[in-house]
């Protein structure tokens, strides 16, 4: 029997091809494979980037911690040797690469650079009291390439001395340490006996 109506349309309205949705709701859209592969690359190039700038700053910390012990430890020497008018000793240990301050006594020996390691007329008379001014160590990731003290290496030895004066002079010295690919080159200057750091790679 004829009903007036034609098929596939439903009160006058067109059959709706798709689902049907209620009032406020929205069908849910999920991540593609492409999107989801192009946020994995986009990560993955951030910690390429970042990975090398962490390890940087991992190696040096402990460097720049490191170059400033020595020099605090160097200035502190030479203000002692001003202010007390008696020679002062840095002791440098390169195989344990710990760094310590003594008080020492005027030498007599009769050249002006006895060799530091095992200096003439000189005897320790009162050991510096170890403190952030007065002795550190070095870390593990620190390694001493050179140590230079009056034109003689010392970087094999176990035990090297840098005097400084009460007339603000002291001896000769190049240290160069580094932790990773970071170098840093400190020199004492004679004249002066002030510590000057240079970044060399």
């Amino acid at each position: 029997m004829q009903t007036g109506r034609e098929p596939g349309k439903r009160h006058g309205c067109e059959a709706s091809v798709f689902p049907f949705v209620a009032p406020g709701h929205e069908r849910a859209r999920a991540f593609t494979l492409l999107e989801i592969m192009m946020v994995v690359a986009i990560i993955g190039l951030m910690l390429t980037m970042g990975v090398p700038a962490i390890l940087r700053t991992m190696h040096e910390e402990p460097l720049r911690k490191a170059v400033n012990d020595v020099v605090n430890i160097c200035s502190h020497a030479r203000a002692q040797a001003i202010l007390h008018g008696e020679t002062t000793t840095v002791v440098f240990h390169p195989q344990s690469r710990q760094i310590s301050l003594a008080v020492m006594a005027a030498t007599n020996a009769p050249d002006g650079f006895p060799p530091p390691a095992a200096p003439a007329g000189e005897t320790i008379t009162a050991p510096a009291n170890a403190s952030a001014l007065n002795s550190t160590q070095f870390a593990d990731s620190i390694t001493i390439d050179m140590l230079d003290v009056n034109l003689l290496e010392y970087k094999e030895a176990d035990e090297a001395r840098v005097r400084f004066f009460p007339d603000g002079t002291s001896d000769e010295m190049t240290l160069i340490i580094h932790s990773g690919d970071q170098y840093r080159k400190i020199t004492l200057e004679v004249p002066t006996g002030l510590a000057s750091v240079e970044l060399i790679q």
